[in-house]
């Protein structure tokens, strides 16, 4: 049976699932709302629809499997996660992936708060902060091949898109964590993530959705 993830036509909360769902050979197509231009950013595509769907917490991302019809871009990761044996196997495993997801979290809220609000006065700040973060992603990951140990999770997926996101947004960010570099061309060397990325399928940009500050254009 197919999937179908909807979505707006940016990576935002959904570039990671896409990314999971590829490698995972899932079938799946995908169903993109477009928001207006400056200065309304209409959404009446969306809003118009969300509550004659049928479902709980109506939101995007969502995924539709079957019957089911689930929300939040987190436990959307899970549930194709446990599908694949994704969400580590060990006590010490799961343990890591969970703090990691949570981690990706707090780490992805603070980026879009700077996006979609003040930018330019939050970006000095958050610049000058961002070593002491990404120096703990660094340490947590240490000399493992992925977050959690020797077997890629879905937790890799969110760092993935995190890490590529912000040497977009500041290219020198990653000069000094060698690990943290290596861990993105080790993601980027696996066969259906390379072959996803070379596709027409793939969404380099725009990272955020029109209304944003920063990764709102498309290239």
């Amino acid at each position: 049976m197919t999937m179908k993830l909807v979505y707006w036509d940016v990576r935002g909360l959904a570039q990671p699932i896409r990314m999971l769902l590829e490698y995972t050979g899932t079938k799946y197509e995908e169903k993109f709302y477009s928001c207006g231009e400056a200065p309304n950013y209409d959404k009446s595509c969306w809003f118009s629809e969300k509550r004659k769907l049928g479902m709980n917490f109506p939101n995007l991302p969502y995924l539709e499997d079957g019957d089911r019809k689930i929300v939040q871009s987190n436990a959307i990761m899970r549930y194709i996660a446990r599908k694949n044996n994704m969400c580590g196997e060990t006590e010490e495993e799961q343990i890591r992936v969970d703090i990691l997801e949570n981690q990706a979290a707090d780490f992805r809220n603070a980026f879009v708060i700077m996006c979609y609000t003040d930018f330019d006065k939050i970006k000095p700040e958050y610049l000058k902060s961002l070593p002491e973060k990404l120096k703990d992603f660094s340490d947590f990951l240490g000399d493992r091949k992925w977050f959690a140990g020797d077997k890629i999770t879905f937790s890799d997926f969110f760092m993935y898109e995190l890490l590529d996101q912000h040497r977009m947004f500041e290219p020198k960010c990653l000069d000094d964590f060698k690990n943290l570099r290596d861990f993105l061309d080790r993601f980027e060397a696996l066969d259906k993530i390379a072959a996803y990325m070379k596709s027409d399928r793939f969404m380099k940009t725009p990272v955020n959705n029109k209304m944003a500050k920063w990764g709102n254009v498309k290239e």
